[in-house]
């Protein structure tokens, strides 16, 4: 996992009650060495856990619909484009092309009924503009 950067602040991803057991995930928008990304969190286990939405075999986003990651039995996330299948609990490669690869975790957390995220030196919010000098922004 990326190491935490100095100045990680958690940043909310969404109400706890989204995140329903082996259910939908919940994507968000990051960047990973200053390039857009997405991520995603589900919960396994009574616990959310998260990744970069980015397949190991080749670097393309793995849901289905938005937010379907999981297989049909709901035990495995499973890429939409040529079957990778990873372990949900660490993100390593289970089957298909993914070989030995393993998807990039994102540091999560829940508390008190919300989900957060936390930047790291590689994965960081997505910046938003400037405000254009003048404006009341």
């Amino acid at each position: 996992m990326s190491t935490d950067a100095p100045d990680a602040v958690p940043e909310r991803v969404c109400a706890s009650a989204e995140l329903a057991e082996r259910g939908r995930a919940v994507i968000w928008d990051v960047t990973q060495y200053g390039q857009p990304v997405r991520a995603f969190v589900l919960r396994l286990d009574g616990r959310p856990v998260a990744y970069l939405n980015r397949c190991a075999h080749v670097p393309t986003e793995m849901d289905w619909n938005p937010g379907e990651l999981l297989d049909s039995e709901r035990r495995w996330i499973l890429c939409s484009i040529h079957g990778a299948a990873y372990d949900p609990h660490d993100g390593r490669c289970v089957g298909g092309p993914c070989g030995r690869g393993r998807l990039v975790p994102v540091k999560v957390a829940e508390i008190d009924g919300e989900v957060y995220w936390y930047p790291s030196r590689d994965i960081r919010p997505v910046p938003f503009d400037e405000p254009a000098p003048g404006s009341s922004r």
